[in-house]
């Protein structure tokens, strides 16, 4: 057997960087500060590549928090045969009176909660699920842009005076009355045609 059968490690990840921790299984064993590394695949695969050779046969157990740089680093480094685990924010446990954060002590906190076995996992959706759930967010972000661009053309229109005297708002007819109308001022015409 290895000297070191399992190496967990904490990423506090961002956009540009990822801060990095690792503990050695060993009890009583430290949690380290490794660095900061790029935000990349090259990087990532990189460190795990360094933490193979200096580790010959260990399991590494990786942890990174859920946020906006999604589920990339979980599919890479399971990819290369490692565990990877995802948590949400509000599931790290959290001591009273901790009010300092920094993305090295994030990492540290990370990697040895997850050698306690004190974080919770969340699901990682398929590709194609993460694909269907974006789409989603972004045609409800896009409806809800809809109608807020609606009302602010109503409320204008009603600010002057305007009244459609069609029967149904929105519809063919509507939209050709809305193009050909003018508005007292220069300036809110320049409204009404952003809207």
């Amino acid at each position: 057997m290895n000297k070191h059968s399992m190496i967990f490690i904490g990423l506090d990840t961002h956009k540009e960087f990822h801060e990095v921790a690792y503990c050695e299984e060993q009890r009583g064993a430290s949690a380290v500060h490794y660095g900061r590394i790029p935000s990349s695949k090259v990087s990532v695969k990189k460190l795990i590549r360094q933490f193979e050779s200096k580790y010959p046969g260990a399991t590494i157990h990786v942890v990174y928090e859920a946020g906006p740089c999604g589920y990339w680093i979980y599919r890479l480094i399971t990819s290369l045969g490692h565990c990877c685990y995802v948590v949400a924010p509000s599931l790290i446990p959290k001591k009273p009176g901790e009010r300092i954060k920094t993305d090295r002590r994030d990492a540290l906190k990370l990697v040895k909660l997850l050698k306690s076995e004190d974080l919770t996992p969340i699901y990682v959706p398929e590709p194609e699920d993460e694909a269907v759930r974006d789409l989603s967010r972004a045609r409800e972000a896009a409806m809800k842009d809809l109608k807020e661009a609606k009302y602010q053309l109503k409320a204008l229109l009603l600010r002057n005076n305007i009244r459609y005297e069609g029967t149904a708002n929105w519809s063919k007819k509507h939209l050709r009355w809305l193009t050909e109308l003018i508005l007292p001022h220069p300036a809110q015409q320049i409204v009404l045609q952003e809207q």
